[in-house]
Parts: structure tokens; sequence; C-alpha cells
């Protein structure tokens, strides 16, 4: 099991309870969650100022990454950690289902490369599938 506390540690940010109940929402849910998502569920603990700080500060020390979604909303998702700290890679498949709305990572599938024009620099890039989720399936 991940230990939000731990998560913390290795990104060198400071413990605080609403850090820690952030990242708890995400391993607790293992699925994408907007700022409105973490409002409804953690809104007697934290304002909402609170929860975007966190997000914002999540994202930038990448213990987060936003998440392609065609509601319009901003969702994100908690970037998977091994034993180094940016082992990752954010450029993986998102599946959104189209029955119940979460949208997931598919860290397993990879992003073909992609070769782009002289002149032209790829700064993000990112797919995503609908279809059914094994849930609602």
């Amino acid at each position: 099991m991940i230990n939000p506390t731990a998560i913390l540690q290795s990104h060198k940010l400071r413990i605080t309870d609403c850090r820690l109940d952030i990242i708890q929402e995400f391993l607790d849910k293992n699925i994408a969650l907007s700022h409105s998502d973490l409002e409804e569920t953690l809104n007697q603990q934290f304002d909402r100022v609170t929860i975007y700080r966190t997000l914002k500060t999540f994202l930038d020390k990448d213990l987060i990454h936003k998440v392609l979604d065609d509601s319009g909303a901003t969702k994100y998702a908690l970037c998977s950690h091994g034993e180094a700290v940016h082992d990752h890679s954010h450029e993986h498949v998102h599946f959104k289902c189209e029955n119940c709305g979460e949208t997931t990572c598919l860290e397993d599938i990879t992003l073909p490369q992609i070769k782009l024009p002289p002149r032209f620099v790829k700064k993000e890039m990112s797919l995503l599938v609908q279809g059914i989720c094994e849930k609602c399936r």
C-alpha cells in the first residue's frame, strides 16, 4: 500500500492535512479527479482555495498530471511513483468511460512517437480513448 506521507517526503513537500487527504483521495479512487470532485468530498475540512493551491503545488512538483478529458473540466491524476521520484511519463493513454464518466490512466500503454515537421517543438502529447470501463461492462 502506498503511503501518502512517503509520497510527500519523496517530493520534499511539507506534510499537511490537506495534502495528505488529497493524495489519499487519489489513491482511494484511482481515477482522474477535478477540483470540484475534491471539493465535494473535502469541503468540510478545506476551502476551495486551499484545495486549488494544493493541486497547483502538486502539479509544480510533478506529483500529479493534467488529464485530457472531453468534459471541459480540468482533471488530475496521481503520477505513478516507483523507486525514483521522476521515473514516470505523462505521455500515456487515458480511458474515459461513456457510462460512469470516470477517466483512468492506462500507464502501460505508451503513445507512438510522432515526427513533427522542422521548427515544431512538442510540449505535450495525449490520447483519450472512450468506451465502457471494466466496472460498467
